[in-house]
């Protein structure tokens, strides 16, 4: 195993057009604010060799935009799509507490044990998003990377790291739109240890 240091940004999308709401795959794109949002949080001394980005409008319009700014190469990952919220997507938090709020209190309290009416496990949600992490901490080792994704998302991988059980990986950590985490990974032949350095805001700052 040969030794590398792979430093990972994770940053959420923007607001989306139609403004907070369980969205899940539904496919709206940033909003002018959302586009704000992001922008504001790149910082021309930001260093990557390449972005990793979910497929989904609200997160590949701007990955699209940062890689030609910077020039560098983009990769999209179906697997970091975000978590399909079934019944409850296109509806407020609100709009589901009045006509749903016995289960979404049970999906906050325990996502694992609590799947939306027809929507994605989150034991399915969580494999599918580790498959994509450890692929690309192998693919693309030794660089420095930006995800472009979903607070969902952000929360699997977060989880992933700290040794966060399932049951508490949404509940236990705030991801606002165009929140940014930094994850650090070093892998030699004493093995792979991940370490989140960073999580909030984090503009201008360097590895």
């Amino acid at each position: 195993m040969s030794d590398s240091t792979t430093v990972f940004d994770l940053i959420r999308h923007g607001e989306p057009e139609g403004g907070p709401m369980y969205r899940g795959s539904k496919d709206d794109p940033l909003s002018e604010t959302g586009w704000q949002q992001m922008r504001d949080a790149i910082s021309e001394t930001d260093h990557w060799h390449a972005i990793v980005s979910s497929p989904m409008l609200r997160c590949v319009h701007f990955a699209r935009e940062l890689a030609d700014r910077f020039e560098i190469p983009l990769h999209t990952d179906e697997r970091l799509r975000e978590i399909n919220f079934g019944e409850w997507e296109g509806r407020t938090a609100e709009e589901v507490m009045a006509s749903d709020g016995e289960r979404l209190n049970e999906f906050w309290a325990n996502p694992a044990a609590n799947t939306p009416p027809g929507g994605e496990p989150t034991g399915d949600f969580n494999h599918r998003v580790i498959e994509s992490w450890h692929h690309w901490q192998q693919e693309l080792a030794g660089q420095n990377l930006l995800i472009v994704c979903h607070g969902g998302v952000i929360r699997m991988i977060v989880a992933e790291v700290m040794n966060i059980p399932l049951e508490h990986a949404f509940s236990g950590l705030a991801t606002p739109y165009a929140c940014r985490s930094r994850i650090q990974v070093n892998t030699s032949s004493h093995g792979r240890f991940q370490c989140l350095v960073a999580h909030g805001t984090l503009k201008a700052s360097t590895p």
